[in-house]
């Protein structure tokens, strides 16, 4: 049977909730308190089309997955269906006026532009939910200055004719040593989310991480694989371990090659970027804070799921139910990259989350120059492959990452930034901005391939001191967005 709009229109309160979701109702009453979102944002849309509002955060197989299915109610005719008039929004008409007077994409030079054109371009809360960073966002912006404070010792008389940029991460052939490494909601910045990120890493031959909370399903990212493409899992532990050993396996059986489990997210961090500019959407106002405070945040209101009581007694159970190499994501001192190693993972990857989460952790450059002189000295530089991320703008960067000793280096925000201006194209303008960068400078550096970078040809001596002036970076003090304080509120005229 086919219903009909006035048949979901009576189902409009906690009492007996229906929502359409691409032209199908769903009765969701019972799933109202286990909303990881909270039942509010929800009742909003209680006997209406939902479906704008839950493509950007869910997978579209969410529902078929988390509820049951005698609650699937069958299809609605759309036709039936009352049209909201949506005000018009001038704010929204400027944002529009943007798009259409974007730079081209030929016009990109490097990466920061994309990230200055998807400030100018992005819907607000996307633009926080992307670009913030814990507290102060004094770690976000280290992570990118710390590479400022590394110099390089070129060495001179070297034939640099070609230019091999290929290396191996965890078995895998790369055609260059970055990655694109996990970052949430996709579809936040542009309508087709992740499988942009997935299509591109294939066209130039890097690993895709895939990322527990995409907008697009898991099976979504993997059937866009192309080829022998290879694709890692990113991973937050469930608080229910039978879903995460089902997540864990399911990866596994769909061929992905690597299990990164997030370690340094107990919970979510303070996020004020993404909490402020949540917090003054338009959906707000039905969050009264009772069932959950959705005012903090898009990231706060999607991960009420992840387990505090992650513990490295719960490594020898992860090995027990994956053969995919195991690499603990977000190591943050070279003592437990030492008891990673006793604990028989295969990786780690030195990471502060982008900044997002303790706000004054070092950055991830500076604990791969602190982690690698000491792994060689105990002679367990070949036992564990040692990645790292956090602040990447530039292929000099990822020369120096890789002159320390990293066996590849993650990149997320500049993928999602230009995914969110320029779509695919934009990501694959990146991935080649960062060839051509390193190709340059790998020749100007002498080394004719990866293999060749040791850590001979740096200066790091004022990594580790962080109190010292840095060059000024213009670019990325124009494209960082800064903290705001609360505005006057103006009353209402009468």
């Amino acid at each position: 049977m086919v219903l009909t709009g006035s048949d979901v229109a009576k189902h409009n309160d906690e009492k007996s909730c229906w929502v359409i979701i691409h032209g199908k109702a769903y009765d969701v009453t019972e799933f109202l308190p286990e909303h990881p979102g909270g039942e509010e944002i929800i009742l909003k849309y209680a006997g209406k089309d939902a479906t704008e509002e839950f493509d950007p955060i869910h997978p579209r197989d969410t529902l078929d997955k988390y509820l049951d299915k005698s609650l699937h109610l069958g299809p609605v005719d759309m036709s039936t269906v009352a049209q909201e008039t949506k005000r018009e929004d001038p704010e929204e008409a400027e944002r529009q006026k943007r798009i259409a007077e974007m730079p081209l994409l030929s016009e990109c030079f490097n990466l920061h532009d994309f990230e200055a054109i998807a400030r100018r371009t992005m819907k607000k809360a996307a633009w926080g939910y992307y670009s913030s960073a814990a507290d102060d966002e004094i770690t976000l912006r280290e992570n990118h200055s710390a590479y400022h404070r590394i110099w390089f010792r070129p060495q001179i008389l070297v034939d640099v004719t070609n230019i091999d940029l290929s290396t191996t991460m965890l078995g895998t052939k790369v055609d260059a040593p970055f990655y694109v490494t996990a970052t949430a909601l996709g579809k936040l910045g542009h309508p087709e989310g992740e499988v942009l990120l997935t299509r591109a890493a294939h066209n130039h031959n890097v690993i895709q991480m895939i990322p527990t909370l995409a907008s697009c399903s898991f099976d979504e990212l993997v059937d866009a694989r192309q080829g022998d493409q290879v694709q890692w899992l990113q991973l937050y532990v469930n608080k229910d371990r039978d879903i995460t050993k089902r997540i864990v396996q399911t990866a596994e059986r769909r061929g992905c090659k690597g299990l990164f489990i997030t370690v340094d997210a107990p919970q979510l961090g303070r996020r004020e970027k993404d909490m402020r500019l949540k917090f003054t959407d338009s959906g707000s106002n039905v969050q009264k804070g009772h069932k959950t405070d959705n005012s903090q945040g898009a990231a706060r209101a999607i991960s009420s799921f992840i387990d505090p009581s992650l513990s490295w007694a719960d490594i020898p159970w992860f090995r027990s139910i994956t053969k995919m190499p195991i690499i603990l994501k977000g190591v943050q001192r070279v003592e437990d990259v030492l008891r990673a190693v006793e604990a028989g993972v295969q990786g780690v990857v030195l990471s502060n989350h982008g900044g997002r989460q303790l706000d004054f952790a070092r950055s991830g450059i500076e604990i791969l120059a602190e982690t690698m002189p000491v792994l060689r000295q105990h002679g367990l530089d070949k036992k564990i492959d040692v990645f790292v991320d956090g602040g990447v703008r530039r292929g000099t960067d990822i020369i120096k990452a890789m002159c320390l000793g990293a066996k590849g280096v993650g990149i997320g925000r500049p993928f999602l930034y230009a995914m969110s201006t320029y779509g695919q194209a934009g990501v694959e303008r990146v991935m080649q901005l960062l060839k051509d960068e390193m190709e340059m400078n790998m020749r100007l550096i002498g080394c004719a391939k990866i293999a060749d970078l040791h850590p001979g040809l740096l200066d790091t001596r004022g990594l580790f001191v962080h109190s010292n002036s840095t060059p000024v970076d213009s670019l990325s003090q124009i494209t960082y967005d800064p903290l705001v304080v609360p505005g006057q509120r103006i009353k209402a005229k009468l």
